[in-house]
């Protein structure tokens, strides 16, 4: 259980410093693999956090979503 406080505790530094995070900032920069976990995890002790899906479009034509949190403001 320390662990995940310690991951939920450097994902809220990020947002704070950074603005927002995704899952790939979050894997190389934080080396935490399971974001939405932690993004749950503030949620539930009261941080207010907002989910904005991201649209690209891939070198091959195909389409790709991701999810970005951020502190509501």
């Amino acid at each position: 259980m320390d662990n995940k406080k310690n991951q939920a505790q450097k994902v809220l530094e990020y947002i704070q410093t950074h603005g927002s995070i995704d899952q790939w900032r979050a894997m190389n920069e934080l080396c935490i693999m399971r974001l939405a976990s932690r993004i749950a995890d503030l949620k539930a002790n009261g941080v207010p956090i907002t989910k904005t899906m991201k649209h690209r479009k891939n070198f091959d034509g195909s389409s790709t979503c991701w999810a970005e949190y951020s502190l509501m403001s």
